[in-house]
């Protein structure tokens, strides 16, 4: 299938930046505040300005302001509306209640606006973060010569989306992939493969990454069996293991086998996943071995570690165990054994002092948080953290199954990635061959739309869930038609093509002298909030936000085709052009919210 990266640079396309859309809310929110400041001029002039289901948008702050000022709040509503100068933009305000404001938009406000994101092509008005910086996103983090699992896709997905976002926001973004490609399994492996050469031997040039991991787990299951049963080669492991970290030439030779068979399995997981992974994002544990002693010698020379029964460790006063005595970060063994602390922490220098981070953000399981809250706190007692360099752990929470229980085979054990997503490809393959004969789709178009579908419904069930929260994996659900998924999202797209097609001459055009029907107004205005809520989900990292924006959008849509026929003959010429354009940038929109997820939307469906 091959990846494909939804966010163009200006050079790549050959376009030149468009100056950012105003929407209306800033618009509105910037009247109303030089109308209060006029009105209270040593007031914090904030209108708290909110969408609002009684008119376009409401306006709450006034009640707080009247309590500063001592003022009657309705009547110092009435004095603001007095002073509100709304142009074009505001065709009623209406003081409600206690003092609130009611505000209403004018339709040509609502089509000027509309047209001068769908002028902008690349970004559909979607300005850039005020103050981008460098973040450093850890995520996707794979075990050398181990299956990735149903516990690998929820790091993947979201930290592949937040990339996405990241990257369009202007943020310079830095992939990190931090692999387990180290520690004391290795020994065995290596030992294993030294006494048996050809174990990892390929039967042609091309190798698939099914066969690099049934290569893997085959010498894996191999050596761990020898391992328990033979001291002899036991006893040979574990010295394999002190070579490893002293740097034998002949054993990180055989070391880098697995980790260059793993990348090709790796690899293959994530083209299907339909992700851009790249070899030089890749620095696992072993990237930072160099500097484990000196991280622990400025740890122990800052004071922030100290040695306790032989063993380096920081200490909290907050963290404490069962029986109530602190529990330690252990950054060196007692045996002089580094501990994921120290890599981790090495890592932390790395990403803050060569990479020049400004962020750091951890995609990682919930279960680890305890380990990154005293990783980051020890970090930020040493001073490799501060004000200006912050790092954050989105922590995720489990793929649950249909009886509400980590997600296994009947068997009990975890799922493998490779047959899941391939049994998502199946059902959706099935589900859009049940509409292929009608839209009139190849054979081949339909294994690209089934992948599509399939890979977008997988990763739709995952990012439309808060990252905290479990999720039970139901693909029956996933690849369904209607409800909050990806395919109806898809399809809402899919049929807006079907549409521009049917058009023939008819051309999307902005008639700001119509008025609009009710339906269009509810689209024109959430259109409008497309650039507003990619920074907020952007700025919080949370994609289900822009998920619910995006199942919103296709709802809205839905309710548009009901009321409003796009190419009636009945329609003068001007509603359908201005209608076209209202659905060629609900479908742009689509297409870009579906991309900074990483979801693919298919011309035809």
């Amino acid at each position: 299938m091959g990846y494909w990266n939804p966010i163009q640079t200006f050079e790549e396309n050959g376009s030149h930046p468009m100056p950012p859309v105003t929407s209306l809310s800033d618009t509105v929110h910037a009247s109303l505040a030089t109308a209060l400041t006029a009105t209270l001029p040593q007031a914090d002039a904030d209108p708290l300005l909110r969408r609002s289901d009684r008119a376009d948008f409401q306006a709450n702050g006034i009640l707080a302001l009247a309590k500063k000022a001592k003022a009657n709040p309705r009547e110092l509503a009435t004095q603001v509306v007095e002073r509100v100068v709304g142009g074009d933009v505001i065709k009623d305000i209406e003081v409600s209640g206690p003092g609130f404001l009611n505000i209403t938009i004018t339709d040509k406000a609502i089509t000027e606006t509309l047209a001068a994101r769908y002028a902008d092509t690349d970004r559909l008005g979607v300005p850039f973060a005020a103050h981008p910086g460098t973040t450093v996103v850890d995520y996707a983090q794979p075990n050398v010569a181990k299956e990735m699992h149903v516990g690998h896709l929820r790091s993947a997905v979201i930290g592949d989306s937040l990339v996405q976002l990241l990257e369009f926001t202007g943020e310079n973004v830095v992939r990190r992939h931090h692999i387990g490609d180290w520690g004391t399994q290795f020994g065995m492996l290596i030992q294993y493969l030294d006494e048996h050469p050809h174990e990892l031997d390929h039967k042609g040039a091309e190798v698939s990454g099914e066969e690099a991991m049934s290569n893997l787990d085959r010498l894996y299951k191999t050596a761990r069996k020898l391992f328990d049963s033979d001291e002899e080669f036991k006893t040979r492991a574990r010295s394999r293991v002190v070579d490893l970290q002293a740097g034998d030439p002949k054993t990180l030779a055989a070391w880098q086998k697995f980790v260059d068979e793993s990348k090709i399995y790796f690899y293959s997981v994530f083209e299907k996943l339909d992700m851009e992974v790249r070899d030089p994002d890749i620095v696992g544990e072993s990237g930072y071995n160099d500097m484990l002693d000196e991280t622990c010698r400025l740890l122990e020379e800052s004071g922030v570690a100290v040695i306790s029964d032989g063993a380096l460790c920081v200490f909290f006063d907050d963290i404490k165990g069962p029986d109530g005595n602190p529990v330690p970060l252990i950054v060196r063994k007692s045996d002089g054994g580094y501990g994921y602390a120290a890599t981790d922490l090495s890592a932390l220098r790395d990403r803050v002092f060569n990479l020049k981070a400004t962020s750091l953000l951890y995609v990682v399981d919930v279960r680890q948080t305890l380990h990154f809250k005293m990783v980051f706190e020890a970090a930020r007692r040493a001073g490799w953290l501060s004000d200006d360099v912050k790092a954050h752990q989105l922590a995720f929470g489990t793929i649950l199954g249909a009886d509400g229980k980590p997600f296994k085979t009947r068997a009990g054990v975890s799922v493998k990635l490779e047959d899941l997503l391939d049994e998502a490809v199946q059902r959706a393959t099935a589900v859009v061959r049940e509409k292929a004969e009608k839209v009139g789709l190849s054979e081949d178009e339909i294994e690209q739309n089934g992948r599509y579908v399939g890979i977008g419904a997988v990763k739709y069930a995952d990012l439309s869930t808060s990252a905290v929260r479990d999720y039970k994996f139901d693909l029956d659900q996933m690849v369904s038609l209607s409800g909050d998924t990806s395919v109806y999202l898809q399809y809402a797209y899919a049929r807006i093509q079907s549409i521009l097609r049917k058009a023939g001459d008819a051309r999307p055009v902005a008639h700001p002298e119509l008025e609009l029907a009710p339906a269009e107004r509810a689209l024109g205005l959430h259109l409008d909030r497309f650039g507003e809520t990619v920074l907020e989900v952007a700025t919080a990292y949370e994609p289900h936000k822009l998920a619910a924006y995006l199942y919103q959008l296709a709802s809205l849509l839905t309710t548009f085709y009901d009321q409003c026929q796009v190419l009636s003959p009945d329609n003068p010429t001007e509603v359908v052009e201005n209608r076209l354009l209202l659905v060629d940038l609900t479908a742009r929109t689509l297409h870009k919210g579906m991309g900074l997820l990483g979801i693919r939307t298919p011309e035809r469906l």
